[in-house]
């Protein structure tokens, strides 16, 4: 999620309500991107020939790299993986591992892959848990059919991120889709999930889909009032990943919908982040025609939960399907129902004053 230097340095030139979380997001030594798009530049440095990015190292060459994540293998200790983030103090995720099936580091971040115990194979970025083949359904499933599935004739889609290729796999499953375009800036991530993923992979193998290695701001900026649909399937919002939950990468995703259409991110976890999510929500709220939350429920995620922001374009909320899946795809479908589409919208009470101030 490396976003170009010129669309980050506007990023830092605009000011939301979100920038006020920032502090926070730097505590955390989680720079990785979930696969993906951005490159963010912050002002100031009291390194005298260093880099204006805190944070970010400089090469032999004088030029800043991105920002080193943790070490995956460092999180392996006795036979188990423990998954320790600043964004959920005092709490872990474990696995028991059975082997390290691939190790290395990408041009953007540390890549591990291993066999647990339980849950099959497990993809791991910068140290935190973005893929296990155990559950994997209920994230891929939500944040692809909840906006799929409100829009009455989608036949445009892009995703951002999701190298792992599995919302591929669902926006597959709509044949009225004539397009699909992929914008992942780590071919590493594309690699090792065709290799050791192909059950999300198989995304991949669909002729509508088109896969861009390259900055999905830039892909959004040279492609304007295109889509009908845009999913962001990122990671947390830390380090360089917290451009893309502030305003202006939501406004350039707004420049590149077309009337009618409708976005969908990855919009962390109630149960952790309502102080952090209710800021993005307002802001955008000024641009957007109507802004809605949603969320699933997934055991290898922090506390369990994970939700989605959705936002539309000249059209209403999202909360009631605009088509139903097939008899034939429904029964492929593991998650994603119709009446669960519907539910997915109502919030527990406190989610429901913190986030959308009702």
């Amino acid at each position: 999620l490396w976003l170009s230097l010129a669309f980050a340095a506007a990023i830092f030139s605009v000011g939301s309500a979100w920038a006020a979380a920032r502090p926070f997001w730097e505590l955390s030594r989680r720079p990785s991107t979930k696969g993906h798009n951005l490159h963010s530049i912050r002002g100031g440095s009291d390194n005298e020939g260093g880099s204006t990015n805190p944070g970010v190292a400089m090469s032999d060459k004088g030029e800043e790299t991105p920002p080193q994540g943790l070490n995956g293998m460092d999180l392996i200790i006795d036979g188990w993986f423990h998954e320790r983030g600043e964004l959920w103090p005092g709490q872990a995720m474990s696995l028991q591992v059975k082997k390290v099936i691939d190790h290395h580091r990408s041009d953007f971040q540390d890549v591990l892959v291993f066999e647990s115990a339980n849950h099959g194979n497990v993809l791991v970025l910068d140290g935190v848990i973005q893929v296990t083949e155990r559950d994997e359904f209920s994230y891929q499933e939500m944040i692809a059919h909840l906006p799929l599935y409100a829009h009455p004739d989608p036949k445009k889609v892009l995703v951002i991120g999701g190298g792992d290729g599995g919302v591929l796999r669902e926006i597959a499953r709509h044949p009225g889709v004539e397009e699909i375009v992929i914008c992942e800036i780590d071919g590493d991530v594309i690699d090792v999930s065709k290799k050791y993923l192909p059950s999300l992979a198989k995304g991949y193998d669909d002729p509508r889909v088109t896969v861009h290695v390259m900055d999905g701001a830039k892909f959004m900026d040279e492609n304007q009032d295109s889509f009908d649909v845009i999913i962001t399937d990122s990671s947390d919002p830390i380090g360089p990943a917290s451009v893309l939950f502030e305003t202006p990468f939501y406004n350039a995703m707004h420049a590149s919908i077309r009337e009618g259409g409708i976005v969908c991110t990855q919009g962390e976890c109630m149960w952790l982040h309502v102080d952090l999510i209710r800021p993005l929500v307002n802001a955008i709220s000024k641009t957007y025609t109507n802004v809605g939350y949603a969320y699933t429920t997934i055991p290898t995620y922090p506390s369990g939960q994970i939700g989605f922001i959705i936002a539309t374009k000249g059209r209403g909320a999202c909360n009631e399907p605009a088509r139903m899946p097939s008899e034939e795809v429904q029964k492929q479908l593991r998650y994603y129902t119709p009446e669960l589409h519907r539910a997915a919208f109502v919030l527990p009470a406190f989610a429901k004053r913190a986030i959308l101030g009702e």
